[in-house]
């Protein structure tokens, strides 16, 4: 047959699914027509079947069934492993008290009761036979003597000073007082410790100055004007200090040997 008469079939199949052919007065359906039959199929496969109530339920018990076997579970862990632990270390640390040397040995304590009005026993004696006992004989330490004793009484020796010298001018100021060679030799020992029989020496710490070391110097003022440069003024001013303080050079020496200060 002809295609395009009603009636004609396709011998090759390839129109079978497609609408059947008409005389062409009639409608063909398109494409966009058939587009919106298939989404309409698509639609209606795509509604979800509710489930039964019934299945819905029973899920939901054995969920609740399921957790709390699950809860109880974990609890009996939990008691299983925490109990031994827990007394595990009680015992631990009624174990690890310490225990003082005291404490342990009051087990050992022997009692013994006696009679105080008994006479005492006397002492047994030991027979050493032929031994003989050698006691150490203990050494002998020898005093030792420290410098400030050891020059407490010891005196320097006279010596002649050198001409025109502060010691020269001295030794005339001394002679002249009446005192002796001995007190100008304890003189120039302790103005030699002092100061070094300079005229110009100054200690910093106590702010005494010059060859008596007067504290402070301008007590030297005293005797002249000029008592920071002269050593006769300097002199004069210590002679007269050391006199009436100590009487003589000599007391003067001693007691700065035992003292450190005159």
């Amino acid at each position: 047959m002809t295609p395009g008469r009603v009636g004609w079939k396709d011998p090759t199949g390839l129109c079978e699914n497609r609408d059947t052919v008409t005389s062409g007065n009639d409608l063909t359906p398109t494409r966009r027509s058939r587009r919106q039959d298939v989404s309409t199929r698509t639609r209606r496969r795509a509604v979800a079947v509710p489930r039964p109530a019934s299945t819905t339920a029973r899920w939901s018990r054995r969920r609740g069934v399921v957790g709390a076997f699950a809860a109880f579970a974990a609890l009996g862990f939990i008691a299983a492993y925490v109990g031994p632990i827990g007394v595990a270390l009680a015992d631990a640390d009624e174990a690890d008290q310490p225990v003082s040397l005291y404490a342990s040995s009051l087990a050992d304590v022997q009692s013994i009761a006696g009679d105080a009005s008994a006479e005492p026993a006397p002492a047994a004696e030991l027979d050493r036979g032929s031994y003989s006992v050698y006691v150490k004989p203990k050494p002998t330490v020898a005093p030792v003597t420290t410098g400030s004793s050891a020059s407490s009484g010891w005196r320097p020796p006279f010596v002649t000073p050198d001409p025109g010298s502060a010691q020269a001018i001295a030794y005339d100021m001394v002679i002249a007082r009446g005192w002796s060679d001995d007190d100008f030799a304890c003189l120039v020992a302790l103005w030699k410790k002092e100061s070094g029989w300079r005229v110009n020496a100054y200690n910093a710490g106590s702010g005494a100055y010059g060859i008596p070391q007067a504290l402070p110097g301008s007590k030297m003022g005293s005797v002249a004007a000029d008592w920071e440069t002269n050593p006769a003024t300097q002199i004069t001013w210590g002679l007269g200090y050391i006199g009436g303080r100590y009487g003589t050079p000599c007391g003067a020496w001693g007691h700065s040997q035992s003292t450190g200060w005159y």
